[in-house]
C-alpha cells in the first residue's frame, strides 16, 4: 500500500481497467442479507454479526460469491440503520467491530466477498456533526448540511418533497433555519457542496477499505447532491388521484440527480483503485435510471457497476421484460448492470409476480433461473432461494414509518423484511428463542431452511443446483446478451461469450401448457417444468429451456 495521503480520493481520474486485472464483481451473485432478520445469535428478538458469521457455511452452499449487509452502524435506527450516528462503528444491537472483523475473516477463508453499505447522503439527527451544525450558522460544521432561511412568509425554501411523505424541509428552532431532509425528518442531508463533506465521506470509507472490505453498495447514490439554487421541481402532467405519495407529483430535477454526484462518484473510483479487487455498486432511485447508469458505471472511471428499479416493481410479463433488457442494452454501452427481483424495500417477488399463478413454486423457481441468465451481476435477496412469498403483518405490528405513514394504501417494507426461516418446528423458525422485532410469518414455516434440505425438489436447491451450473458457464457470468424477444408468454434472449458456444435462453411466463420446437443443431443443456421429445418441448406451466448450438 502506499502512504495514506495518497488513499484520500483526491479528484485525479481512476486507472483505467486492465485486461489482467481480476473483476470478480462482473457477474457475480452477491447475496443480500438485512442483519436484524436474519439470524439471531445472542437471543435479544433481533439479528446480529455473529449470527451471520454462523450462518456462512448454510451460505457459502448456496453458490454464491458475495454477501451484502444492510447497515449495521451506530444508529438509532428510525430508519433501521440508513440513519447512521457513527460511521466507523457497530451498533451495540449487531455486537461489535472485533464481531465485524472476524466475519470478515471467516467470510474471506470461505471465497465470500463482503460488500458493505454506505448511506452518504444524509445521517442521523444524533450524529455529533449535525448536533453541532444545528447549534448556531458560525460553528465549524455549520456548512455541513443542507440549510436556508424560510420564504419572506414563513414557509419552506421551495416545493421539493420528502420520500417518506411531506416537505422535504423541516424547520429548527435553534438554528431559526430550514434544512433538506430528502427522507426522514430524522435523516438531514449532507451538503455535498462543501469539499470538507466530501472528504470527511472519502475518509469514512477509507476506514473500511483499510479494515478489508471487498466494497460498498451505496445508497441513494443519485441523492448526494442538490441544485445550489433551490429550483422549484416542475409538476407531472397525470392524474394524481391514482398516487398516495406528494413525492411521485414531481419531476426531481433539482433535488437529485444532478452532474456533480458523477463527479464524486469518479473520486470514490480512485479511492477505491488504490486498493486491490474492490468494486463499488451504486442504488440509482429514478423512474428513468436505465438514462443514468451509462453516465454512473461507463468509463471505466466511476462506478463499477449500479442496479436500478425496473424489475423491482409491480409491471410483469414477457413483453415488459424485453423491453427493460433492450432499452437498457441500448443504453448501457459500456457499463454494467447489476439486477435484482426482491430486496429490502420491495415486496418479495413470490407475492409481487407470483401469488396469482396455479403453480408460484414453478413461476417462482423459473423466474429466479431468469434473473441468473441476465446479462450482468446478480443480488439475491435473503430468502429469495427459500421462495418465501410477502409477510402479511397488521398496522399494530409495523416498524416501518414509511408503512405506518402511508398505510392502508401502501404497507411499507416490513413484509419483506421478517425473520429469515431456519427450522419449522422450533419456536420463531428458529430465528431467536425469544420475541423477535418482527413476528415470523406463519406461511415461511414449511418453508424453513431445514425442511427444504430434505426435500430434494425444494426452491433451496434448485437454487444451489441452478447457481452451480452457472458457474460453469462463462456466457452466463460475463458474456453478452442478443436478440432479446417477446411473443405471447415467451421471452428469449441469446447469451454469447468468446470461444464459447451460443447459449439460447427460452423462458415461458404462464400456467398455461406450451408447446415449442427446437431448431436443428441444438443441444438441450438445461430444462424446467416440460418434456423434451425429439424436436418439440412441451411445457407444463411456467419453465424454461436453455439450449446450446452445437458446432
Amino acid at each position: 500500500m502506499s502512504d495514506s495521503k495518497s488513499l484520500r480520493g483526491d479528484s485525479a481520474p481512476a486507472p483505467k481497467p486492465q485486461q489482467t486485472q481480476e473483476e470478480w464483481w462482473r457477474g457475480a451473485v452477491i447475496y443480500q442479507i438485512y442483519p436484524r432478520s436474519f439470524y439471531d445469535a445472542n437471543n435479544d428478538g433481533i439479528g446480529d454479526l455473529q449470527g451471520i458469521t454462523e450462518k456462512l457455511d448454510y451460505i457459502k452452499s448456496l453458490n454464491v460469491d458475495a454477501i451484502w449487509l444492510s447497515p449495521f452502524f451506530t444508529s438509532p435506527m428510525k430508519d433501521f440503520g440508513y440513519d447512521v450516528s457513527n460511521y466507523r462503528d457497530v451498533d451495540p444491537i449487531f455486537g461489535n467491530l472485533e464481531d465485524f472483523k472476524e466475519l470478515l475473516k471467516s467470510a474471506h477463508k470461505l471465497d465470500i466477498k463482503v460488500i458493505i453499505d454506505q448511506v452518504l447522503s444524509h445521517t442521523s439527527d444524533h450524529h455529533p456533526w449535525f448536533q453541532e451544525s444545528r447549534r448556531n450558522t458560525h460553528n465549524s460544521k455549520a456548512d455541513w448540511y443542507v440549510w436556508h432561511e424560510p420564504r419572506s412568509d414563513g414557509t419552506p425554501p421551495n416545493n421539493w418533497q420528502s420520500v417518506f411523505g411531506g416537505s422535504s424541509w423541516q424547520w429548527d428552532s435553534r438554528r431559526q433555519q430550514y434544512y433538506l431532509h430528502n427522507f426522514l425528518v430524522s435523516q438531514p442531508d449532507l451538503n455535498f457542496h462543501n469539499p470538507e463533506v466530501q472528504q470527511q465521506m472519502l475518509d469514512e470509507m477509507q476506514f473500511w477499505l483499510d479494515l478489508g472490505v471487498d466494497g460498498f453498495r451505496l445508497d441513494t447514490v443519485n441523492y448526494y447532491f442538490h441544485d445550489e439554487e433551490l429550483r422549484n421541481n416542475p409538476g407531472l402532467k397525470q392524474d394524481i388521484r391514482k398516487l398516495f405519495n406528494p413525492y411521485d407529483f414531481q419531476r426531481h430535477l433539482y433535488d437529485k440527480n444532478r452532474p456533480e454526484s458523477i463527479d464524486f462518484a469518479k473520486r470514490m473510483r480512485h479511492l477505491v483503485a488504490q486498493y486491490d479487487n474492490r468494486m463499488l455498486v451504486g442504488e440509482i432511485g429514478d423512474k428513468h435510471a436505465e438514462k443514468l447508469m451509462q453516465d454512473y458505471t461507463g468509463d471505466g472511471d466511476k462506478l463499477h457497476t449500479a442496479y436500478s428499479f425496473r424489475l423491482l416493481n409491480k409491471e410483469f410479463g414477457a413483453g415488459y421484460f424485453a423491453s427493460v433488457l433492450a432499452q437498457q442494452e441500448s443504453l448501457l454501452n459500456d457499463g454494467w448492470p447489476t439486477w435484482a427481483f426482491s430486496n429490502h424495500d420491495i415486496t418479495r417477488v413470490a407475492s409481487r409476480w407470483a401469488e396469482e399463478s396455479q403453480n408460484p413454486k414453478a413461476l417462482t423457481e423459473t423466474l429466479l433461473a431468469l434473473l441468473f441468465c441476465l446479462r450482468g451481476s446478480v443480488c439475491l435477496y435473503q430468502g429469495e432461494e427459500l421462495g418465501l412469498p410477502e409477510a402479511e403483518l397488521e398496522f399494530e405490528q409495523l416498524q416501518d414509518p414509511w408503512g405506518i405513514t402511508f398505510w392502508p394504501e401502501f404497507k411499507g417494507r416490513d413484509g419483506c423484511r421478517t425473520p429469515m426461516p431456519w427450522q419449522q418446528n422450533k419456536v420463531n423458525a428458529g430465528f431467536s428463542e425469544v420475541s423477535p422485532w418482527l413476528p415470523v410469518a406463519e406461511s415461511h414455516y414449511p418453508l424453513a431452511v431445514q425442511q427444504q434440505e430434505s426435500d430434494s425438489d425444494s426452491s433451496l436447491h434448485f437454487t444451489r443446483h441452478f447457481l452451480a451450473f452457472r458457474k460453469t458457464q462463462q456466457a452466463l457470468q460475463k458474456g453478452e446478451i442478443k436478440h432479446i424477444q417477446a411473443q405471447e408468454h415467451q421471452l428469449s434472449f441469446v447469451r454469447l461469450c468468446k470461444d464459447t458456444q451460443p447459449l439460447t435462453c427460452w423462458f415461458w411466463l404462464s400456467d398455461e401448457t406450451k408447446e415449442l420446437k427446437v431448431p436443428d443443431n441444438y443441444t438441450l443443456l438445461r430444462s424446467y417444468n416440460c418434456d423434451y421429445n425429439d424436436d418439440k418441448i412441451i411445457f407444463h406451466g411456467a419453465g424454461f429451456v436453455l439450449l446450446q448450438q452445437d458446432d
